[in-house]
C-alpha cells in the first residue's frame, strides 16, 4: 500500500473527542471488552451499546474517550497486538554466535505466528478489512510493521557488531521472516498441520541462506 492510501486510510480513523480521563483499569476494560466483541462477532455486528453495557459503563462514555466505533476498534486492535508481542520479544533472545541467535529468533517468531489466537485474529482482521481497508492499516501500524522495525533494528546492531554485513536492515528483516515461514505461512492459514519436523528444517535452511546473503566477509 503507497503511503498516500494509508495517509488516507489513517484519516478515516477518528481521534476520540475529550472527555474526562478514565482510569487505568476502566479504559483496559472496555478495551478487553471490544476486543472479545469484535473478534467474536465482527466488526459490523458488534453495536456500541453491547460493549458498553459488558464492560459496565455508558455508551457516552466509549463516545466520549474513543469518538466512534471505528477508532473503539482500532484501540481494540492495538491493544491486542500489544499483548500478542508480548510472546515474542527480541530482546530476550539467548546468547550465542549469529547462526544460534538467528536460530532461536526464527524458532520464536515461528511459535508466535502459529498461535491459534494469532491465526484467528489474522482471520478476523482480514474479514474486516475487506469491508474496511483502514481496520487492516490500524492493524499492520500496531503489529506487523512495529515487529519488523524492532527486528530490523537488531540485525543493524549485528551489523554495526561486524557479525553481520547488512546494507538495508528493513528489506533483510522481511526476507529472514519469509525464509523462515516459506509455505508454512500457506499451510497455517488453510489449516494444514506443520510438523516440528518440517518446522525446524525450514528454519535451518533459512538461517543458512541468510548467512550465506548476509554474513560479514570474515564469517563466510
Amino acid at each position: 500500500m503507497s503511503i498516500d492510501k494509508i495517509s488516507v486510510a489513517k484519516k478515516n480513523v477518528k481521534p476520540g473527542r475529550a472527555g474526562r480521563p478514565l482510569d487505568a483499569g476502566k479504559r483496559a476494560s472496555i478495551l478487553e471488552t471490544a476486543a472479545r466483541h469484535f473478534f467474536q462477532h465482527g466488526y459490523a455486528a458488534t453495536a456500541i451499546e453491547q460493549v458498553a453495557g459488558d464492560a459496565g459503563v455508558s455508551k457516552v462514555t466509549i463516545y466520549n474517550q474513543f469518538g466512534d466505533k471505528r477508532a473503539l476498534f482500532a484501540a481494540a486492535v492495538e491493544c491486542e497486538c500489544e499483548k500478542m508481542r508480548g510472546h515474542f520479544s527480541l530482546e530476550t533472545m539467548p546468547a550465542g554466535t549469529i547462526r544460534e541467535r538467528l536460530t532461536a529468533i526464527g524458532q520464536a517468531m515461528h511459535g508466535f505466528l502459529f498461535r491459534p489466537e494469532m491465526i484467528q485474529f489474522e482471520r478476523r482482521i482480514a474479514a474486516e478489512t475487506e469491508h474496511d481497508p483502514a481496520i487492516g492499516v490500524a492493524f499492520l501500524e500496531a503489529g506487523p510493521w512495529r515487529m519488523k522495525q524492532g527486528f530490523a533494528a537488531w540485525l543493524a546492531r549485528a551489523a554495526a557488531a561486524g557479525e553481520l554485513a547488512i546494507e538495508d536492515p528493513l528489506l533483510a528483516a522481511e526476507q529472514f521472516v519469509s525464509l523462515c515461514k516459506g509455505m508454512g505461512d500457506l499451510e497455517r492459514r488453510f489449516g494444514a498441520d506443520v510438523s516440528p519436523l518440517e518446522r525446524d528444517r525450514r528454519i535451518r535452511g533459512a538461517v543458512e541462506v541468510f548467512l550465506a546473503a548476509y554474513a560479514a566477509p570474515a564469517d563466510r
